[in-house]
């Protein structure tokens, strides 16, 4: 048997807790590898049951974060922020600054950017705070909304995927189960109902159904807990992670998923799971790179025309997971873990002068950042 994921907490250069009692700030930062740069990564606002669930949550999207830079050939390392709350309740402008000046103590070292639970309004709001942050909707030189650039990579990872695994050259009469369709999810609806598949979709939310109802007229809605079950070419997590697990595999009758979601495996035994029962996992690392490539480009002065063609390049690494998890009779997210090591790595052999960053897992008062 497989052992169960577990994140060593001592491979992370800082993982800093944030707290204000004033304005009702809990928060956690993680930095895992600035290797290849400045850690990088969205800041979630989201009701964590627990400081622990944030905390286990946060460090796995962090190191995603990593490998998602370092196989998407970004200058950037791997990062991650999660506020605990319930944002329609809790967030205020104060809050949110707040955390800006969180940010501002770690000296660039992070960069935040937008994630579930922070709209491009909020980021205005910490941009009045701090300067480390990417990816603002309406700035001049901005990247604008990642969501589209992430579905345009997504789209390039079904060519890829078609193509390979079921021998097919369009998108058009395949099968795809889209679960949430708030943001990434409603473009890709839309794209491959433009394209001819076959498209349907289930979310908590009704506004996002009618959103996506309004644009496609010949689409199927099914209940939350039924998208497991459908027959279909694609199932595409869109939402929250951790809902490929013992419960859900089982019941998956596709064959292949691949999805915008962040940590969709609950555990790295799931990952086997689904390969026993022959079920492509495109890792959602990969797949999802789109947003991320398309806000590092805001450092070089922001080009769409370039930083779509980068997107696009997304293609390539799906095709070369594939073919190397073929030869070798790996699963796919082990060929792509080993290849981004393969990446840091090199990169570390380099850069042989780096000095890592303290870990801290807790930030003494004499640097203003109280723990939780």
């Amino acid at each position: 048997m497989v052992e169960i994921e577990t994140i060593n907490r001592d491979q992370f250069e800082q993982i800093v807790y944030c707290s204000d009692p004033a304005v009702g700030l809990k928060s956690i930062i993680a930095i895992h590898d600035t290797t290849l740069g400045p850690a990088t990564g969205g800041c979630r606002f989201f009701p964590y049951p627990s400081e622990e669930d944030a905390l286990k949550d946060v460090l796995r999207l962090a190191k995603g974060m990593t490998y998602k830079s370092a196989l998407s050939d970004v200058a950037f390392g791997g990062g991650k922020a999660v506020i605990i709350g319930d944002p329609q309740k809790i967030k205020t402008k104060a809050l949110l600054q707040r955390f800006a000046q969180f940010v501002n103590t770690l000296n660039g070292h992070y960069i935040t950017a937008k994630d579930v639970g922070i709209s491009g309004e909020d980021l205005r709001v910490m941009s009045e705070v701090t300067q480390h942050i990417l990816g603002i909707e309406g700035k001049a030189d901005s990247s604008g909304d990642p969501s589209i650039a992430t579905a345009f990579g997504m789209m390039r990872s079904f060519d890829a995927l078609a193509k390979e695994i079921l021998g097919k050259s369009s998108l058009k009469s395949l099968t795809f189960a889209i679960q949430g369709v708030g943001s990434v999810g409603h473009y890709l609806a839309e794209n491959l109902g433009e394209l001819g598949a076959n498209v349907i979709i289930t979310d908590i939310d009704q506004n996002n159904i009618r959103a996506v109802q309004h644009k496609i007229s010949n689409i199927q809605v099914v209940n939350p807990n039924d998208i497991y079950g459908i027959q279909c070419d694609f199932f595409v997590p869109c939402a929250l992670g951790g809902i490929l697990n013992q419960e859900t595999i089982p019941r998956l009758k596709c064959g292949i998923v691949a999805g915008s979601a962040n940590n969709q495996l609950a555990t790295l035994q799931d990952g086997f799971r689904l390969s026993e029962r022959s079920i492509f996992y495109a890792p959602d690392y990969v797949v999802n790179a789109g947003g991320i490539i398309n806000i590092a480009e805001e450092r070089l002065g922001y080009d769409r025309k370039r930083a779509f063609e980068h997107v696009g390049r997304i293609y390539n690494t799906v095709v070369e997971i594939i073919r190397r998890a073929k030869n070798a009779h790996k699963a796919p997210f082990l060929i792509a873990d080993q290849m981004a090591e393969e990446i840091l790595e090199q990169a570390k052999k380099k850069n042989t002068k780096m000095q890592p960053l303290r870990n801290l897992h807790k930030i003494s008062h004499q640097n203003h950042l109280n723990p939780l």
